[in-house]
């Protein structure tokens, strides 16, 4: 029997979702537990594969100083990044006016239903956001499923092993090493569930918004794609110039979580498999396990255009004409709002509304106009966040000196094919000098470490598929 491809099983189930939504509206509804499910199970695994990983790589690195190194440059890159992003938002809506001509009386929208949407919550001050980074307990940080938490108790407990010195270290390593192994296994097997969870998503999102919002908000929808496009291109460029990779080698590379984040509006169901294939192609494991969920909370830049375009939809709409000063307003509230988003829900409608209280000029229920077509936004963020940050862990990796580069291009050209991992065939990430993780000193070039799971790909094997 001839084996089908991940990529070509969600692509078929994206397409099934979407025939199912438009003619069954009723069975695309009732379908959406399956979506919601496998993201669930993806969701349990987070919290201790990012444990487990950011531990082994420092661990590795051996230097705790280049793990705080390794947290700066990320920040520095989020921040210019998101900036970006915004500043692009807002310059794209001034000349493409999205909102022109509606002349929406926001007296005649329901506020309320907004309140529905976020469940009456709020985003957290700056005070509350750092208190929330800190556990209270170790256990409640994996319950909770709270990245940042989950983050500062691996620090702790890397530093604990790095001051225990090198005669613990051997013996705790390969445990934490083999649990790492045990979790990407369970991934593995989750992964098998991806196409029902794609066609269970988009078939509520088909049968329950409908085709018809296109059609209304057709203007917006297309400028928040174009400039999420534009974006990526400028994120290419950013990529080529630091490190020599391609982007669309990258996307290549990953099309099946690609695809099936953007078939699951959820960015959270492939962090597991992208932590695997960007240690496999070549980035340092603490540069992996602390850029890469750290960036789902700093780095949010397809939320950062929607927003920026979003407040300035909402102004044209209602007819309010937000001078200069007001727009370099938007972008200074945005700046501080965006980074406290993740894992509040209707976090977007939160940072309207506080962008919209900050400027004082646009009514608050003119911020319900977004509730029709915020979930069609969902794929263009989600895409954007999610290579946004990818990108990240390639750029601050190679400043780092924490990128095997020749076997990132050998990996991204498909000349070596990706391995699951929990196979004993799996491929080591580099450790800050430079082995491979299992005590053998590596030359240069790509990992010579991974020999054995540098299989040519042929034919029958495609690139970037899991083996």
């Amino acid at each position: 029997m001839l084996r089908t491809s991940l990529f070509a099983q969600v692509a078929c189930a994206l397409v099934l979702g979407i025939v199912v939504g438009r003619l069954w509206p009723d069975v695309g509804t009732a379908v959406q537990p399956l979506g919601d499910g496998f993201v669930r199970l993806i969701k349990t695994m987070i919290s201790p594969l990012v444990f487990l990983v950011v531990v082994a790589g420092i661990t590795k690195a051996g230097d705790l100083k280049a793990f705080g190194r390794i947290g700066l440059k990320s920040l520095i890159w989020f921040e210019v990044a998101t900036t970006a992003a915004l500043l692009i938002g807002l310059i794209a809506a001034n000349v493409f006016s999205p909102g022109s001509g509606m002349n929406v009386d926001p007296s005649k929208l329901d506020a309320s239903a907004v309140d529905d949407k976020t469940g009456g919550g709020s985003l957290p001050s700056t005070s509350e956001f750092i208190l929330h980074a800190l556990p209270e307990s170790a256990f409640g940080a994996f319950t909770e499923n709270a990245l940042l938490q989950v983050l500062v108790l691996a620090c702790l407990v890397g530093a604990a092993l790095l001051h225990l010195g090198k005669t613990k270290v051997p013996a705790i390593l390969p445990a934490i090493e083999q649990a790492q192994e045990v979790v990407f296994a369970v991934v593995g097997f989750i992964m098998k569930l991806a196409p029902l969870a794609v066609f269970g998503a988009m078939a509520h999102l088909v049968g329950e918004y409908g085709l018809g919002v296109i059609t209304t908000y057709g203007k917006l929808i297309a400028l928040c794609y174009a400039v999420a496009l534009g974006f990526l291109v400028l994120l290419a460029v950013a990529l080529k110039v630091v490190t020599g990779l391609s982007l669309w080698q990258f996307v290549r590379y990953t099309r099946e979580e690609m695809l099936l984040a953007l078939g699951t509006a959820s960015s959270e169901s492939v962090m597991p498999r992208m932590m695997q294939k960007l240690r496999q192609a070549g980035c340092r494991d603490d540069a992996v396990g602390l850029v890469l969920p750290t960036g789902y909370s700093f780095n949010l830049d397809g939320a950062s255009i929607y927003l920026s375009i979003g407040t300035l939809f909402i102004a044209q709409a209602v007819g309010v004409d937000l001078s200069l000063g007001q727009q370099i307003t938007v972008i200074l509230v945005l700046m501080l709002t965006s980074k406290g988003m993740a894992g509040v829900p209707g976090s977007a409608f939160l940072a309207l509304s506080a962008t919209a209280s900050a400027l004082g000029v646009i009514p608050a229920g003119a911020v319900a106009l977004l509730l029709g077509v915020d979930r069609i936004m969902d794929s263009m963020r989600v895409a954007t966040n999610l290579l946004g940050n990818c990108v990240a862990v390639f750029a601050v990796s190679r400043w780092e000196g924490a990128l095997d580069l020749p076997r990132a291009k050998k990996m991204l050209a498909g000349e070596i094919a990706f391995v699951e991992d929990g196979d004993d065939s799996a491929p080591k990430a580099p450790t800050a000098d430079g082995s491979d993780g299992s005590g053998v000193a590596e030359g240069s070039g790509a990992a010579k470490g991974s020999d054995v799971s540098e299989a040519k790909v042929t034919a029958k094997e495609p690139a970037g598929e899991a083996s």
